[in-house]
């Protein structure tokens, strides 16, 4: 079973670039800021670039029914060249996958991101999301683990088939036009153990051991992770969304999500 946690929200864009802070409590395993050469790829060491509609072992249109075809093309995936990555539609993930919260520990998986500033209508099949699968789910090859997501966009409850969700307003300011910093914490150092949401620091929804039962909980977090970025058009999610096919005519295309930065935290 999939253990998946949805965050519904609206952002906009904006430009103040940022560095992965400090978590009091937590040391920073891995970090990517995305400084560059503008128009470059992500560094290659930490990132690899899906292409096309799907895995080389996996179902097509990346098995959601999405419609867009990924590229590596700077038009749609680059540096920005002041420490932001854009992306508008492709998907990335992260060369490692043993992100793991340790047993009697915490893990925290943030991300500091402006979704695409685009809403309602012109927004339909738009899917901007940031989030994370178990390790064997690389390539395709097995969805059986647990997906880990607390920074989905689209304007609406969830409505994905195995999921827990809530939504909540952006603190502070307006999604619109502002960065947010989205964060999925693992603690497996309490009882009961528990999956929280935040934003901005403020946590929102939480999933506990006993609501999933110890086998799914165990699927969900007791092996690594990788993390993906991407911004998918149409698709299940999307649909329900609409109550139809997505994208429409009356979508406004090529609006993209920028990423400041994406740090891993391990407890100490």
């Amino acid at each position: 079973m999939m253990l998946e946690m949805l965050l519904i929200l609206l952002a906009g864009l904006g430009l103040v670039q940022a560095a992965p802070p400090d978590m009091p409590g937590f040391s920073r395993g891995w970090s990517d800021d995305f400084v560059g050469t503008p128009n470059s790829l992500p560094d290659s060491a930490n990132w690899r670039v899906d292409v096309g509609t799907s895995y080389p072992s996996g179902p097509p249109q990346w098995g959601t029914g999405e419609v867009q075809t990924y590229t590596s093309k700077p038009e749609t995936l680059r540096l920005t060249g002041d420490g932001n990555l854009y992306i508008t539609p492709p998907r990335i993930e992260t060369q490692r996958a043993d992100f793991k919260a340790q047993p009697g520990g915490k893990l925290r998986i943030s991300a500091r991101i402006m979704m695409p500033d685009v809403t309602g209508g012109t927004a339909a099949g738009y899917w901007p999301a940031f989030w994370s699968m178990g390790e064997d789910n690389m390539n395709g090859i097995n969805r059986v683990y647990g997906v880990l997501d607390c920074g989905v966009e689209h304007g609406g409850p969830c409505k994905e088939n195995l999921g827990f969700g809530n939504q909540i307003s952006c603190p502070g300011t307006l999604c619109q036009g502002n960065f947010h910093e989205f964060t999925i914490e693992v603690d497996r150092s309490t009882k009961p153990k528990k999956l929280t949401c935040m934003v901005d620091s403020v946590h929102y929804h939480s999933v506990f051991e006993q609501e999933v039962g110890a086998e799914t909980w165990a699927k969900a977090v007791h092996h690594g992770h990788f993390i993906l970025l991407n911004v998918a058009m149409g698709g299940a999610f999307p649909n329900s969304q609409a109550g139809g096919q997505t994208p429409t005519s009356a979508t406004v295309l090529d609006k993209g999500m920028l990423v400041d930065w994406v740090a891993v935290y391990d407890s100490v």
